[in-house]
């Protein structure tokens, strides 16, 4: 290796540092859990990283052991979970966790609940009323 070669490995680890990976990350992170029920893309999410989104998808896994879109999942999933219980009509709440069609919000509920968005609502008011 020449000198000017490990010159320049040296400033990238120095710039690139693994610290510097993970803030950023974790900003997107954050910008997942601030703009959730907005229709935002996996680009939109890489951009506030200000990676590509296959290396994003990447150090996004490693750090948090799911991808990007996942995660968006998931905090929209719990965030309608909340709603439902407010008794909240579930076509508003499909609204307000960024979902446009009811069809899938109420698949994707299904498929990591194990029951629909009425059932679920339903289930809450039973054991409220016990």
């Amino acid at each position: 290796m020449t000198f000017y070669r490990e010159q320049i490995l040296k400033i990238k680890a120095d710039i690139y540092s693994k610290e510097y990976l993970c803030e950023q990350v974790i900003q997107s992170k954050r910008f997942i859990e601030k703009e959730f029920s907005r229709n935002i893309s996996l680009d939109d999410i890489a951009n506030e990283a200000f990676f590509s989104k296959f290396h994003f998808i990447r150090l996004f896994k490693n750090l948090y052991g799911r991808t990007p879109y996942q995660y968006l999942k998931e905090i929209r999933i719990a965030r309608a979970k909340s709603l439902l219980r407010t008794g909240m009509p579930v076509k508003d709440v499909c609204i307000s966790v960024g979902f446009d069609s009811i069809t899938s919000f109420t698949g994707l509920f299904k498929r990591i609940t194990g029951s629909s968005p009425v059932a679920f609502q339903n289930n809450k008011k039973a054991i409220l009323k016990n």
